[in-house]
This record gives C-alpha cells, structure tokens and sequence, in this order.
C-alpha cells in the first residue's frame, strides 16, 4: 500500500519546514504508517516528500532494506556512531549522528509529532536543528481516511471478530442455570474470565490479537468500560465487547451486542434495548460525507432524550444514562479519528468509525449496541455483519 501522504506534504510546504520527524517504535501507529516497517525498538523516520529511515544501530537493518516503504535505509555506521561513542559521551555521540543524518538529507528544520521524545527535541535544538511540535497531528489526520485496501483489512478483522462473537453467543445460549441463577456450562460456572478465554483463542485461531475485551454482567455492565468479572447470570444483561487486532496487517475491528440468559428479570432492559437499536440505526442512517460527527451524535441523544433518558447533554453531571460518546474512530489504533462526539468533525470518504450507543444504571445494568461503518462517496457500508439479538437460552 502506497499511502497518499499529499496532505503532509502540504503541511511542510505551509509551515515552510524541511522535514517531519518521528522518533519511536513500530507500535507507534503514526510511525508504522508513515515508515512502513514493523520493528519493535525505536528508530527514526524523517519525511521529506519521501521516506529516509535511521537506525542506531545495525540489528533491524537488512529487513529494512528488504520490507520498508523508504527511499533510503541508514545507519550509525554509515556516519561514524562507533568512532564518535569512543570520543564523547553516547548523548553527544548521538546527538552528532542525527545531525549528520540530516545534513545527509538537506534538513535543518523538522516537525514532529505532539507526543515526541524531548531528549532528541534537546539534542537536535543543541545541534542547530530547529523543532516543532505539529499540534494538529497532521499524519494521524492523514491516515484517518483509509485507502480501499486498508477498509479491506479491517473487513478481515471484523470477520474473525464475528466468528469469537458467535462463540460468546454459542456459550450463553446454550448454558443451564444452577440453583444461584449463575450460568452453567460443561459443568463449571459460566464467568466473565472463562468466556474471555474462548475469545482469546478463538481469534488467535483466524490470525487475531486481543489484548483485552469485555464481557460485563449485571452491575458490572453499567460501567462502560469495566472489563467484567465473575459468574454471568439469567436475567442479567451482559455486555460484550470485543476489539481484536489482526497479527498481520495491525488493523483492529470493533464490535458489541449484549445479551440476556432468558427474558430480562427487569423490564427495562428490553426497554433499553429497542430503544439502543433505534438510536444506532438512526445515527447510521445519518452517515454520509459532510455531516459532522457532532451531528450524528446529537441525534442519538435526541432519541434518548425523548424518551426520558439522560444524557450528558442535557446534565453533563449525570453518572447514569448515556455517560459516553457515539463512536470513534477505527484503524491502526482502537481508538482513533475522526470522533463521533459532541466535538466532532465533518466525516469524509473514507472515514472508519464505530457507532455505539448505550445506557446505564448500576440498579439497572446496562446495554450498548455497536456497529461500524466506512463513510463512502454517497453514504456509509456497514462493516459489521451480526445480528442483534437479546434475549438467548430460549
């Protein structure tokens, strides 16, 4: 994949500075997108209009060479690291090297990103390198609108997902329930941990990471981002949410449903889930370029709040009811741009985002229903592909 890095380019232009900078490991998502290669030390990647790579030192080197999306691959033995870490302490050694890496490549000014190493800002301002935080986070902008290969990746991601999400459902659906109301399954108690190692390896078995999900029960569940713990119980709702990455391309997927073993012992479950599918639907059908994420947001909470539920828009103090925004952001990172949010701006083509509404109450429990779509020239797809379904054990 050949990432169109136009806006960048743009952005050096208008700043009238030479290069942009980014000092850290491939786990850095701006790093790996903007470098193309997968390491797990830090280096340094220094855009120009074209993409120079530098290493300290020589491990990560050949594959580079072979793998990296680059015009040059570099090292500090092509400009005397070793000779230089003999003569002075490895700060100024250091310090020496990146400025000969620079002169290399005609750079005596660099942005970088917000969130940057200040002893390389410190060694490169000592050196006579003038730095600038980019606050606008320019490559994380670009690389929130996603080339068709990319939405492909995450498509691949969201099947695996849908596949650990059926497990979740077999698991649920086919439980007893013993004299305590807790879910039984091949003999043992059903818990929040056990369901969470079925996850685990099923998505490790479709090439997928998963560094975390939930699967919260009762009052758990009106936490929205307690992971859960403990027996799951009939009557119960239970949230599940699982956001896997896949091992090979780094993409991640995002999807949630919740569930209840047998009709809801409260009512106002079922309530609140018609009424969370209501509000997710509409606030895809909202989904189109120029509409704002601001603008989608509102509309689910106008939903909720028409039907008596609060918001955080209409008492930002409240602690129950719809205490989180609509969506984010999907791609290299769980959580990135654009935002469906109250500060949410306009969506573009390409854009991923999650739609996930939801509501809760520690008397109650809680639901939150979510999907995710890629904005396209003339609406959205929806890239989630499961059913909603409440109510299991039937």
């Amino acid at each position: 994949m050949e990432p169109d890095f136009t806006a960048l380019d743009s952005y050096l232009d208008e700043t009238d500075i030479d290069g942009y900078l980014i000092d850290a490991a491939s786990d850095d998502s701006d790093q790996y997108y903007l470098s193309g290669f997968n390491a797990p030390d830090p280096y340094l990647t220094l855009y120009t209009g074209e993409v120079h790579l530098f290493f300290f030192r020589s491990l990560e080197y050949g594959r580079a060479k072979k793998e990296a999306r680059a015009a040059t691959v570099e090292r500090g033995s092509d400009f005397e690291y070793e000779s230089l870490l003999n003569e002075y302490e490895p700060r100024e050694a250091r310090a020496r090297v990146m400025e000969a890496f620079f002169d290399e490549h005609g750079v005596e000014s660099v942005a970088t990103p917000p969130r940057f190493p200040l002893a390389t800002a410190d060694q490169l301002r000592e050196r006579g390198i003038e730095v600038t935080a980019d606050e606008n986070s320019t490559v994380t902008e670009v690389r929130a609108v996603k080339a068709d290969e990319e939405v492909e990746y995450i498509r691949e991601a969201q099947r695996a997902n849908e596949t650990a999400m059926a497990r979740v459902e077999q698991l649920i659906d086919t439980a007893d329930v013993d004299s305590e109301g807790r879910l039984v399954s091949d003999g043992e108690v059903l818990t929040s941990e056990r369901v969470k190692e079925e996850l685990e390896l099923t998505l490790l078995r479709h090439g997928c990471g998963l560094d975390e999900a939930i699967v919260a029960c009762g009052s758990d569940a009106a936490d929205p981002h307690d992971r859960g713990s403990g027996p799951l119980r009939a009557g119960e709702s239970i949230i599940v949410d699982i956001f896997p990455w896949n091992k090979r391309t780094k993409y991640y997927a995002d999807m949630t449903r919740t569930f209840c073993y047998g009709e809801p012992a409260d009512e106002t479950i079922r309530e609140w889930y018609d009424l969370t599918l209501e509000a997710k639907e509409a606030a895809m059908a909202a989904v189109e370029p120029g509409v704002t994420g601001a603008e989608v947001h509102e509309i689910v909470c106008d939903i909720y709040e028409d039907a008596g539920e609060p918001t955080l828009r209409s008492d930002p103090t409240t602690e129950t009811g719809f205490i989180h925004s609509t969506g984010h952001g999907l791609g290299l990172d769980i959580h990135e741009k654009p935002s469906v949010s109250p500060s949410g701006g306009e969506l573009q083509p390409g854009h991923v985002v999650t739609i996930e509404p939801g509501l809760y109450d520690p008397e109650v429990g809680g639901v939150r229903i979510e999907d995710f779509v890629v904005v396209t020239e003339d609406g959205y797809e929806n890239l989630a592909d499961y059913e909603e379904r409440l109510v299991l054990g039937e």
